[in-house]
Formats: C-alpha cells, sequence, structure tokens
C-alpha cells in the first residue's frame, strides 16, 4: 500500500484521558504484573507516588483518534511499540494527547512492498508538561 510522504506531519485531535485507577488494576491484572506500586495505595504511597501507578504499557489501553491517513486497516499489522516517560503514570492523572506521523518507509522483503508508518503520541498533563512518548510503527501491505 502506498502512501505519500506528505502525510507526515499530519495531526490528530487532541484527545484527553482520565487514568482511573481500576483501569490501572484491571491492567496489571490483565498482563500478570501484579506489582505492588500498580496495585496497592499504601506501597506506592510510601514510595511517594500520590497514587498507584500505570504499568509501562498503560497507554496501549487509550484509544486514540489517529491522524488523518488514508488505508485499509484490514491490511495492516502492528509492527512496532515503545514508549518513554518524563514521569510515571498515576491513577487521577489527566492526560491531554496529540498523535502526529512523524515517518513514512518503502521496504521490500520476502511478500514483496510494504509500507512503514509511524506515529508519535505526546502525552502532557493539564499543564502542559510532558508525561510521556509513544512511537508505534505500523505496517501497511
Amino acid at each position: 500500500m502506498d502512501i505519500d510522504e506528505s502525510v507526515i506531519g499530519k495531526t490528530s485531535e487532541i484527545q484527553q484521558f482520565i487514568v482511573e485507577e481500576a483501569a490501572i488494576l484491571a491492567f496489571a491484572r490483565a498482563i500478570g504484573d501484579q506489582h505492588p506500586l500498580y496495585t496497592d495505595r499504601d506501597i506506592a504511597r510510601a514510595y511517594g507516588y500520590p497514587a498507584i501507578v500505570a504499568p509501562p504499557t498503560f497507554p496501549t489501553t487509550f484509544r486514540f483518534a489517529y491522524p488523518p491517513v488514508p488505508y485499509e486497516p484490514s491490511r495492516s499489522i502492528h509492527g512496532e511499540q515503545e514508549y518513554r516517560y518524563e514521569r510515571p503514570i498515576v491513577a487521577g492523572d489527566v492526560l491531554i494527547c496529540l498523535s502526529r506521523v512523524v515517518g513514512v518507509k518503502v521496504r521490500h522483503g520476502k511478500l514483496g512492498k510494504m509500507t512503514l508508518l509511524t506515529t508519535e503520541i505526546r502525552g502532557a498533563d493539564p499543564e502542559g508538561r510532558l508525561v510521556f512518548t509513544g512511537v508505534s510503527t505500523v505496517i501497511l501491505r
């Protein structure tokens, strides 16, 4: 699937997410990680956090609006994901998020031509301080 490099820089609409304690607990249970920082308020507070901490891959639970790039989802596969943090996400956080296309690359593999579409999601607190950045690559065929 061909996507023109002119989509680089396109952004989604701004979205707000409220991080709920129940969502963190359910996510920790779902991934099988019962680390006390993710499940116990008292322990999290003892370590200086205002509430339980979200596991590092927690932003995968956010349903982001992606930048307007025309492609057929049934011809795509998730290729790569990474997160970088300025500080941990904790229960009660309000995160203001924006997604932006940062790369389009064409590669040739065993099954032929493919396009790698890379987006970056930035999540900030209501004061505009960056909390996390997520970079995701989708493989389009």
